[in-house]
């Protein structure tokens, strides 16, 4: 399947992180999506029931981000991942990337970075 639904550059402020410190502060989380599942129907009836609405997919993923801290981005990505596509049956595959800019290191960084690919069973 190459259809898909990309939902790129979502910012979010959460609480994740290994130290106390960045679970106490907190700092923003960038989240790539791609949703993976036949377009066709939706294309050629031109109607929301037909499709997955991405306005639901993006505040389901916020409120996985804002929510509860968890020390590792890997927990994040894959609680992300196992609730879209629990919630959002067209979706045959989601592909993830979950960004932490303000990851704790002290030289020139960009951040850290997970990514997850995962499909129904």
């Amino acid at each position: 399947m190459t259809d898909k639904i990309l939902l790129n550059g979502m910012e979010f402020f959460g609480h994740h992180g290994c130290s106390e410190e960045e679970r106490k502060i907190g700092q923003i989380f960038k989240v790539d999506a791609e949703l993976i599942f036949d377009l066709s129907i939706s294309g050629k009836s031109d109607e929301i029931s037909d499709t997955v609405d991405y306005v639901q997919v993006f505040e389901e993923i916020k409120r996985i981000v804002e929510g509860e801290p968890k020390k590792l981005i890997e927990s994040v990505i894959e609680t992300i991942a196992e609730k879209v596509l629990e919630k959002f049956p067209l979706i045959e595959t989601i592909k993830l990337t979950l960004y932490k800019p303000a990851a704790p290191i002290a030289d020139t960084f960009q951040g850290a970075a997970v990514s997850i690919v995962r499909s129904r069973k």
